[in-house]
């Protein structure tokens, strides 16, 4: 049996190693010159950055996904775990640390708020409920139609998830105070969505990193995809790279290989790991799409973003390994991301810088400093090098009056990368840096469908699908479609 796989970003790579661990022949076509997807790699003058993720989360996936091939994440790269988890500025005037010691957070939290720790305590018992409902009966199910959700504990317990209620409302609910709120709702970013319009049940989220923790793989998330994509080697898959796929072939309602502009390539079953609505409205004859370019127009999309890679000649002791810079004028931030009508550059932004030279002496040179800094933006609004550089610009002042000092003196290189980068390297969606958000009627059964309508064959694997956003999520995402292949084939 042959497969053919669309794209090496970490789905394509997960399914290409499940895949080839059961002897399949597995052929990977990539456009760009690296395996990784999002999850690229830039490098100059000595510093190295991760292009896209840079947050290790839920160590249990990983694990999982590992497992099913004998092995530990530690047999492909040393993991450590962050203290603190993370900095968060609040303005000007006050930052927090988020420590690996959760007795430290309660006592954080009785500093925000009257009886703060028995709050976050609570919180945090409630998030875990639905970590472990999720994890056990909701992200490694496939839901083709509504009745796949109807299993039994899912009707038990479905009335504790809270699906019509707003991640805001619940959070209000159990915290009075602003800097209580912000802690356990920026999280949602990793998701594209906002308080408002993502359901509460995904305050999950404050589970896997104030109590889970966070993690870095020593070598960035670069040495992640790169585990996966050697371990998906030594199994036999092959990869072609800087060969973009022009069209998927059919035959009838199967599909049977792939045309690039090498030529065409045979397969019995093809999977797609490039963006969804990509390789649906420019790869896929009409007659086997599965969404029209009307269902994409009307997704709610998640942020896309401004990436500005900068190496610093000096170090410093403002930045932890993650910091987040939250604005005062949060509620109006979400606006200007999520509303159409008032989507634009922000005026205000909330944004993160990751400093991975802080864990990883292999980042940047002795003394110096790796900075990604992102800003997330609205999918689809006008991006113009004029615009990134006064941007860029608003944004170094900020940090200049967050931190007390300039970095502009010390900058050795910098590389911007913004909405149009996303659209012509990755093919994204109004240019996307995630692809759908996660609102309720993008979820589960809601989101873009696993196996194509139309196609046997051709399946779909990716932040699309479900369960949605986030490198844990794309690894669960392909190894549903591997086990359903697995199902349907008789591997």
């Amino acid at each position: 049996m042959k497969v053919i796989v669309v794209g090496s970003g970490f789905g394509g790579l997960a399914a290409a190693a499940l895949l080839a661990e059961k002897g399949v022949e597995v052929q990977v076509f990539e456009k760009n010159e690296m395996p990784g997807g999002r999850a690229s790699v830039h490098t100059d003058k000595g510093y190295t950055f991760d292009m896209g993720p840079s947050w290790y989360l839920m160590p249990d996936i990983f694990e999982t996904f590992f497992g099913r091939f004998g092995k530990t994440p530690e047999d492909f790269f040393e993991l450590k775990q962050l203290d603190p988890s993370y900095r968060i500025y609040f303005g000007a005037d006050r930052s927090v640390d988020i420590r690996k010691d959760i007795e430290e957070n309660y006592r954080l939290f009785d500093s925000f708020e009257e009886d703060g720790a028995e709050k976050l305590k609570r919180y945090l018992e409630s998030a875990k409920d639905k970590y472990e409902l999720a994890i056990n009966e909701l992200l490694y199910h496939d839901y083709e139609k509504l009745s796949d959700m109807f299993n039994r504990r899912l009707m038990k317990e479905g009335r504790k998830l809270n699906v019509l209620q707003s991640m805001e409302k619940f959070v209000n609910k159990f915290f009075d105070s602003q800097e209580a709120r912000r802690v356990v709702e920026y999280s949602i970013g990793f998701l594209g969505g906002a308080p408002n319009n993502t359901p509460s049940f995904y305050h999950m989220m404050s589970h896997i990193d104030i109590t889970m923790g966070v993690f870095y793989p020593e070598g960035g998330m670069r040495k992640v995809a790169d585990s996966i994509y050697r371990l998906s080697q030594d199994l036999g898959a092959d990869y072609r790279f800087n060969e973009p796929v022009r069209e998927i072939l059919f035959e009838g309602e199967k599909a049977v290989g792939v045309r690039t502009d090498n030529g065409t390539y045979d397969a019995d079953l093809v999977i797609v790991n490039a963006d969804y609505a990509h390789s649906e409205v420019d790869l896929v004859p009409e007659e086997r799409r599965s969404y029209s370019e009307k269902y994409w127009k009307k997704r709610v999309l998640a942020p896309s973003a401004m990436v500005a890679y900068v190496g610093v000649n000096k170090k410093f002791d403002a930045f932890d390994h993650h910091t987040l810079f939250l604005d005062d004028d949060w509620e109006d931030g979400f606006d200007q991301l999520f509303d159409p009508k008032k989507a634009a550059w922000p005026d205000s932004p909330s944004y993160y810088i990751n400093v991975p030279s802080r864990t990883d002496t292999t980042a940047a040179p002795e003394g110096c400093d790796t900075l990604f800094i992102l800003i997330p933006l609205a999918p689809g609004i006008e991006d113009t090098e004029q615009r990134r550089e006064e941007f860029f610009e608003k944004i170094l002042d900020d940090v200049a009056v967050k931190i007390g000092e300039d970095i502009r003196p010390y900058i050795e290189t910098k590389r911007i990368f913004a909405l149009e980068d996303f659209r012509e390297r990755y093919n994204a969606l109004r240019g996307t840096s995630l692809g759908l958000a996660h609102t309720l009627r993008q979820t589960a059964v809601w989101r873009p469908s696993h196996q194509s309508k139309k196609s046997s064959n051709l399946y779909y694997t990716g932040g699309y699908t479900h369960p949605g956003i986030g490198v844990p999520m794309v690894l669960i995402a392909s190894t549903i479609v591997v086990d359903r292949i697995i199902e349907e084939y008789g591997l």
